[in-house]
């Protein structure tokens, strides 16, 4: 049981090495000749320590519903011209969540029997995403059934949460926690933001980019003509444009985007990338309107109008519009990262200071400090040269806690600090029971050896036992948990490993050494 061979010993060492390394990066800021192909991973501090902003946001699902509506409205015209059957009256009915259309006289059950042709069922489910019936009056009504609209729902969370990440991701922001609350709403927690207005703006701009043919027909103050609809120019506000409603080229076509100055005038202009069915539709467009004026419009004001000079066939663009240097940056970040997919609102925002993450940095450091001595104080007092076995230990399990936590890129909060100080106290606990066995089988008239092999055998059994027990609760916790007890889970998770190899492996070593150097009469426990 006390027994170490030479691999075995080097194993160890090289375990408690590697840990000291793995830790020495949170000591100080990365140096300019550290190799980029080497990691140089910290523990992060979370919000709570750092300072930063925290945003819980909603998704308008009544955005979502009205979408998914007039994108019905598109898909009911087309399916009833491809069949040849006439209709009238084809419009949204918003309060009471269907499309209504009229068919012509005798045309009814086949516009019915085309119209059917549209339903589709939620994947490995029998639900169906549409639902297609004659009313007593003699109208079609298209409507979403109310589970395919909340798997909608779901969906359209899941897209918005990955779309808010690729932003501020590409913002700069580091190490952000952006998670999914309720049914509808999403926690958005930045640290360290010197920004936060601009990152706000960024996550809230739904980035919705197409392209629409200006109609220079109509008559500015008068109702839009059918088909189209003003918008107005971002720019200046009061000046509106009269734009065609079907879209020429949509924004989602775009495969990459980027902020740079125009050679000739020295403005800042975005250049998009357009995949090759947007560069088709481009082409085909600029094309058929050349002479044209060519609206290019995000989330429903113009950016600019230029005119179609003549055809543009390479799938490539220019965006100008009297940008400076950020606001270009920050529109071609949107663009690449993609729209939302509907309007996000801010519920509750909060700021947490530098000074204020100081402070509990400070106070969680204290605290740790004093109880981290206090151990070691107990320790020594009641088992004399074993209690300081057991703190060289708790030392070394301090170093790997850290060194695990680092290579984990892990993000350190103050429930966290509170895990980390738990599990110090927790780590003796293998040590007291331990030094207890041995102590109750020197009582028993055991020799030295033979008290040692059986304190550390009986005990082995209940130590493993009991932190099997913890891991087990706390792995649960940090499934299930919000946040803040995920952060306090993971410190103690990675706590209870290093407690089991530096309980049952490390403070072996060092006894086994002691042993072997002294070979004592009697045992100082």
């Amino acid at each position: 049981m006390l027994y170490f061979g030479r691999a075995k010993t080097f194993g160890i060492l090289l375990v408690c090495g590697l840990g000291v390394l793995l830790s020495l990066p949170n000591l100080w800021a990365r140096p300019g000749w550290w190799p980029n192909f080497m990691p140089w991973n910290q523990v992060h501090l979370g919000l709570d320590l750092k300072g930063g902003s925290y945003l819980l946001l909603q998704i308008d699902t009544n955005a979502i519903q009205k979408q998914d509506l007039n994108s019905l409205v598109g898909q009911a015209r087309q399916t009833l011209v491809k069949a040849g059957l006439g209709y009238k009256d084809l419009h949204v009915d918003l309060p009471a969540h269907q499309v209504l259309l009229t068919p012509l006289n005798g045309q009814a059950a086949q516009a019915l029997a085309a119209l059917k042709g549209l339903v589709t069922y939620l994947p490995n489910s029998p639900t169906p995403s549409l639902a297609v019936a004659q009313m007593p009056d003699g109208n079609i009504a298209l409507s979403i059934p109310a589970q395919a609209q909340t798997a909608r729902d779901t969906q359209a969370v899941q897209q918005a949460i990955t779309i808010i990440q690729r932003r501020i991701d590409g913002s700069g922001v580091l190490n952000p926690v952006i998670q999914r609350q309720g049914s509808d709403q999403i926690v958005v927690q930045l640290p360290g933001i010197s920004d936060p207005g601009r990152v706000k703006k960024l996550i809230g701009t739904t980035a919705h980019m197409t392209f629409q043919m200006v109609d220079s027909t109509a008559s500015p103050g008068q109702p839009a003509p059918l088909g189209d609809e003003w918008l107005p120019m971002a720019n200046n506000p009061k000046q509106k444009l009269a734009v065609q409603t079907e879209v020429a080229v949509d924004g989602a076509s775009l495969t990459n985007a980027q902020a740079s100055t125009d050679p000739q005038t020295g403005e800042w202009v975005v250049n998009f990338t357009l995949n090759a069915v947007g560069a088709r539709e481009f082409a085909d467009t600029t094309a058929a309107n050349v002479g044209k004026l060519f609206a290019i419009v995000l989330d429903g004001k113009i950016i600019e109008a230029p005119v179609i000079r003549e055809p543009i066939t390479g799938g490539q663009g220019q965006i100008s519009g009297n940008f400076t240097p950020q606001s270009a940056t920050d529109l071609a970040l949107l663009l690449r990262a993609g729209a939302l997919p509907a309007p996000l609102n801010i519920v509750e925002e909060q700021s947490v200071g530098p000074e204020l993450g100081a402070d509990a940095i400070r106070a969680g450091a204290i605290s740790l400090a004093v109880g981290f001595g206090l151990v070691l104080f107990f320790m020594a007092l009641f088992y004399g040269l074993f209690g300081w076995f057991a703190n060289v230990a708790l030392i070394a399990n301090l170093i790997l806690m850290l060194a695990i936590l680092s290579f984990m890129g892990a993000t350190l909060t103050l429930p966290g600090m509170a895990g980390i100080l738990l599990t110090l106290g927790m780590a003796v606990d293998a040590n007291i029971l331990i030094n207890e066995r041995v102590r109750e089988e020197v009582r028993n008239g055991r020799k030295p050896l033979a008290a040692l092999e059986a304190g550390y055998k009986r005990a082995y059994g209940t130590i493993i036992d009991s932190n099997v027990t913890t891991l087990l609760a706390h792995i649960t916790l940090f499934i299930f948990g919000s946040p803040p007890v995920r952060g306090f889970a993971v410190t103690i998770c990675a706590g209870i490993i290093t407690t089991l190899f530096t309980a049952t492996v490390v403070v072996r070593l060092i006894t086994s050494r002691w042993y072997t150097a002294r070979r004592p009469a009697a045992l100082p426990v």
